[in-house]
């Protein structure tokens, strides 16, 4: 991403569950218009920067974007079962067997629904956004608005032997972000207006 800072929002939405259970660190979800706008030039790996929940105060954080290798991911998709069915029956019943009617021969085709198609891999476009804020809070924030200024990038995105090496690499990011963010360039990024402002359920931008 070459030009930083870079701002969005959106609402907290369910992720893989995996951040606090696994791995101790509690992650923050954007939801798929968040991440599907995202400038072109983004390059996995981690970030850090500033965010905020609501209206609520602004702390310090650390962002994973990509497609988290350790645990091989793929798109988290909100998109209803029924309609996939109903797409399914469609390709397998109407349009496959037509295309087949008129070749005289099956199709050498993968049909792919769209719950299916969706959850492939694009290597080069970002996958998830999780956002640890360095904060302690009391109880899950779900729904609520998610702010974010990411100001630097940290490393690019690696696979790890075991689960405590992705612990150990994550923490190292945490203590670096937070050096990082004491400087005067990335301080002043904390009181800008984007905090201060109405909060519309989308944003990207710088």
């Amino acid at each position: 991403m070459r030009q930083l800072p870079y701002f969005c929002r959106g609402q907290v939405v369910r992720g893989f569950g995996r951040g606090s259970k696994q791995l101790g660190i509690p992650t923050a979800n954007f939801p798929e218009q968040v991440v599907d706008n995202l400038p072109a030039d983004v390059s996995t790996g981690m970030y850090y920067g500033w965010p905020s929940v609501g209206s609520g105060d602004v702390h310090k954080m650390v962002v994973s974007m990509g497609w988290n290798p350790y645990y091989r991911n793929t798109k988290k998709v909100h998109e209803s079962r029924a309609s996939s069915t109903s797409c399914t029956i469609l390709l397998q019943h109407v349009l496959y067997p037509f295309v087949t009617s008129f070749l005289g021969q099956e199709p050498a085709l993968t049909l792919l629904t769209p719950y299916q198609s969706s959850a492939l891999p694009n290597p080069q476009r970002c996958c998830n956004v999780e956002t640890h804020i360095i904060h302690t809070f009391k109880e899950d924030f779900y729904g609520e608005i998610l702010n974010v200024a990411i100001v630097g990038y940290l490393r690019p995105e690696k696979n790890f032997d075991s689960l405590e090496a992705l612990i150990s690499a994550i923490q190292g990011d945490i203590e670096e972000a937070k050096k990082r963010l004491d400087l005067p360039e990335h301080l002043k990024v904390k009181d800008n207006n984007f905090f201060q402002g109405p909060k519309s359920k989308i944003m990207n931008g710088h």
